[in-house]
């Protein structure tokens, strides 16, 4: 399993790589790097990217039928759509619909981050916009998207453009930093960036979520001391207020790279921050905890060790679920693990589907204290219920 597992994780960061390396030229077809949410009617909405579009679609039965795709840009261009890199939907306070995601350069592991929205239930977009002021050709990707309780968007996104000042000064820089904009007119237009954090990991995607008094509150992986690949927490004050990143994960796992794992946050009513994380300082594993920032997680535990990746989590009341892909000999299986005392304690892990080929990091949607998985994989999308049948 140990050797299946380092197999697994050299191919994905090696695609990774040559997806990087390609530069301009656009795929062919649908990458799995997908996205989906539900609105406040129940009607499932999901992005993905083919043939240089960002591309639209939505079900009103639960991912059993999709909708003719909508392109989001009609002009054709590059598009990140891997499972750490996709593009995102987020919902506006009056049903406008907005769409993220990250563009490559020329440039290996350059890009821009892209933003379009739709007024009108998803039939046209505007015109695509750059949401970084900063037009330099250097790492903006892995973007993240949130909505706060004002109808605020909240960007974030890896940007490296002080590691570029520090290599041009000749002084040492890990990683790369985050970087946050707001916009307060709807998508129109975006704040100048500032800087939520320096050297944090250079690959792994920002985990964003709304805290109980409307802000969102950002989980990411970054680098303390020499390349102990930790995380960190903040709340993303879109009001102007500082950023005040701390410490939220203590494994110390030492890696002079980024694993492409990036975490899962979801913030209960009650403002329990359940978070999921993968490490692997002794093995490989992915761990559950409440997150208090600057001290140890409470309840901390791991929920599956060797051939398990790319987990989410979420809650509602005293319910925790927690899913991830594990990998066996045929494929993926899509895992869940579930608490019914707030975290406390999980159930033990059980299969919920499967995939002969490859898949996408699932995600988890919520719709009326239920659980359901968003789950692309090369047999195709589908929503997968967390329910026992």
């Amino acid at each position: 399993m140990r050797l299946a597992l380092t197999l697994l994780f050299g191919l994905a960061a090696s695609a990774a790589a040559a997806h990087d390396m390609a530069g301009m030229p656009m795929p062919k077809g649908p990458d799995l790097g997908a996205s989906a949410a539900l609105d406040g009617k129940g009607r499932l909405w999901v992005v993905d990217a083919a043939d240089g579009h960002v591309r639209l679609r939505h079900s009103d039965d639960f991912g059993r039928t999709l909708s003719a795709p909508v392109p989001v840009n009609a002009q054709a261009e590059p598009i990140y759509a891997e499972g750490e890199n996709r593009p995102k939907i987020a919902f506006g306070a009056k049903g406008e619909l907005y769409v993220s995601w990250s563009q490559p350069h020329a440039r290996p592991w350059t890009g821009f981050v892209r933003f379009a929205r739709s007024t009108d239930n998803g039939e046209h977009f505007s015109a695509p916009l750059t949401v970084h002021h900063d037009r330099a050709e250097i790492t903006h990707r892995f973007d993240a998207m949130a909505v706060d309780s004002k109808g605020r968007i909240v960007m974030a996104w890896i940007d490296k453009r002080d590691l570029e000042a520090a290599t041009a000064k000749g002084k040492p820089y890990q990683g790369a930093a985050i970087y946050t904009s707001v916009s307060s007119d709807g998508g129109n237009s975006f704040s100048a960036e500032r800087k939520l954090a320096d050297e944090t990991c250079e690959c792994c995607r920002i985990a964003l979520a709304s805290t109980p008094q409307g802000e969102i509150a950002a989980f990411y992986r970054s680098i303390f001391g020499d390349n102990i690949r930790d995380h960190a927490y903040a709340v993303l004050h879109a009001d102007g207020r500082p950023l005040e990143p701390q410490r939220a994960t203590f494994d110390d796992w030492h890696i002079a790279g980024c694993p492409h794992h990036g975490p899962g946050l979801a913030i209960g009513a009650d403002g329990v921050r359940h978070a999921v994380w993968y490490e692997a300082k002794d093995k490989p594993a992915i761990h559950y905890g409440q997150l208090d920032p600057g001290k140890a997680p409470a309840h901390l535990q791991t929920i599956a060790t060797a051939g398990a990746s790319h987990a989410d989590v979420a809650a509602s009341g005293k319910q925790v679920w927690v899913v991830w892909n594990q990998v066996n000999a045929q494929g993926f299986a899509l895992m869940l693990r579930e608490s019914r005392d707030g975290g406390a304690s999980f159930g033990e892990a059980r299969e919920i589907a499967n995939q002969k080929g490859a898949a996408a990091a699932p995600q988890l949607l919520l719709w009326q204290h239920r659980a359901f998985v968003a789950w692309n994989t090369a047999g195709g999308f589908r929503v997968v219920p967390t329910e026992a049948l």
